[in-house]
């Protein structure tokens, strides 16, 4: 009877979506492997096909797809190739979502609605996903949403550090735009060395989507650099309303500091015509050249999704990257 030689090595592999290659290629530089060649096409009355051009059998298989728009068909593309994997005998599966489209749909406001952040982990979990990798989801009880590990990243210490780099810090307040992200707000602090925070009272109609009332600035930001900082910056409305807040109670310059630059409709025009002296995001999603303006700096989010795959598939601890926080 021949030998039968079982192998125990564990293989890597990355693949991308077509939603933004060029993060997924920047990626597998920081990890020193190569794409896992795929084919994609889309037919005629927009169904898509993935097919992998190598066996992907045992591998351990992490799938790369940025939601940017047009969200619906990139978050297909990523689910069939989720089931691509699944079908193809992959050891495990992780899909890695920079940015995790529906995340705004958390819960319901009223009757009626859907819960939709709640239906994306479903539909990974349907297709064979056996884990999820994000950042800066919009709210944190989203992760209970999928039913398996969720590695929950965060841009906040690149962001925090490179803004502390580039202002006085005796004269900085971090500012949250609303009550909601004010814990967000305490994190940046406890990073830059306790300095103030500040938030802006705001109101919003649940039946006007990206619109909100601007209320009074709570907290002393007169004569300071003034921080606001968020998840996302999509319409540019609400950050735009909290920089004129700012500057009418006496700030002395504002820079805003968010993870994912959506930047649909009006965002950059409001951006530029406000007086904001830099915008800073991170490349969680492509910006393309016309939406690249003065003031706007672009931080790679690369690094920080490499370290994070390396971790999971060395089994080692993701937590580890962010000193504590989780």
């Amino acid at each position: 009877m021949s030998e039968i030689r079982l192998s125990s090595e564990k293989r890597l592999r990355l693949f991308s979506g077509r939603g933004f290659p060029e993060l997924s290629e920047a990626v597998a530089a920081e990890l020193g492997i190569p794409l896992t060649p795929t084919s994609a096409y889309d037919f005629a009355n927009g169904e898509i096909f993935v097919r992998f051009e190598e066996s992907v059998r045992g591998c351990d298989a992490f799938v790369l797809q940025s939601h940017t728009a047009p969200v619906n068909k990139q978050i297909m593309e990523q689910l069939i190739m989720v089931d691509a994997l699944k079908r193809a005998s992959a050891k495990r599966i992780t899909v890695v979502a920079p940015f995790y489209g529906y995340a705004r749909q958390d819960k319901k406001h009223r009757g009626r609605e859907p819960i939709t952040a709640r239906l994306m982990a479903d539909l990974y979990k349907a297709a064979g996903a056996d884990r999820l990798m994000v950042v800066d989801l919009h709210t944190s009880q989203i992760q209970g949403f999928f039913d398996g590990p969720v590695d929950h990243l965060f841009a906040l210490p690149m962001l925090a550090n490179y803004v502390g780099s580039k202002v006085d810090r005796t004269r900085l307040t971090i500012v949250s735009p609303d009550s909601g992200r004010v814990r967000v707000a305490e994190r940046w602090s406890e990073l830059l060395g306790g300095c103030p925070i500040a938030f802006i009272h705001k109101t919003r109609d649940p039946r006007v989507p990206n619109e909100s009332v601007t209320g009074k600035v709570v907290g002393e930001v007169e004569g300071q650099t003034c921080v606001v900082i968020d998840d996302m910056i999509d319409t540019a409305g609400t950050i735009t309303k909290a920089v004129d807040a700012l500057f009418a109670a006496g700030a002395k310059e504002v820079i805003v500091a968010a993870t994912h630059a959506v930047f649909s409709g009006p965002a950059v025009d409001r951006l530029k015509a406000s007086k904001v002296t830099e915008v800073v995001v991170t490349d969680s999603l492509p910006i393309d050249e016309d939406k690249r303006f003065d003031g706007l700096t672009v931080l790679s989010i690369a690094p920080l999704l490499a370290r994070a795959i390396r971790e999971v598939f060395e089994d080692g601890s993701v937590t580890s990257l962010f000193d504590g926080h989780s």
